[in-house]
């Protein structure tokens, strides 16, 4: 079965019927993506499949084969540039015991792929499958109107620039 997970081909010999979750952990070795409860709820699992975060714990293999797919790994630009996302956690200090939050930056990614604009009403509907046992949801928040200013600087710094990158 060929998988395209962060825009590489994955070749893998696997039951159709396996959760994507064990093979993007136990296959491939991208352990950033993580099993919490293994039934869809709490939103530890969230990857984007075409763009649309889906839960993979509950996602069969099978049905992911030719279509694209991101996890957590693969938001970042090149080897070592974070995704405004991922900046933006770390500046607002959302992370307390971190297990939720790579769920949590794949559906914050998806919600500013989306709406650079988004109200408290827009995140929270966003949010709503993901869970952290911690309690940061206001963090949660805050970072991520961070991160949708961080885009729109950047935005507006490859206007100025004739859309030329660094």
């Amino acid at each position: 079965m060929k998988l395209n997970i962060n825009n590489t081909i994955h070749e893998v010999v696997v039951n159709p019927a396996t959760p994507l979750l064990w093979v993007i952990r136990e296959q491939l070795g991208l352990n950033g993506t993580k099993f919490g409860c293994g039934i869809g709820q709490c939103g530890a699992c969230t990857v984007h499949l075409e763009g649309t975060p889906i839960r993979s714990c509950l996602t069969p293999v099978q049905t992911v084969e030719g279509k694209a797919i991101t996890t957590i790994e693969g938001i970042a630009t090149g080897t070592t540039k974070l995704h405004a996302v991922q900046i933006a956690w770390i500046e607002e200090q959302i992370p307390q015991c971190g297990y939720c939050q790579s769920g949590q930056i794949m559906s914050a990614h998806a919600l500013l792929t989306n709406n650079l604009s988004p109200t408290d009403k827009d995140i929270d509907e966003a949010m709503s499958g993901n869970i952290c046992r911690c309690g940061t949801y206001p963090r949660v928040r805050k970072g991520i109107k961070r991160a949708a200013e961080i885009l729109e600087a950047s935005l507006s710094k490859k206007d100025t620039d004739h859309g030329e990158m660094e």
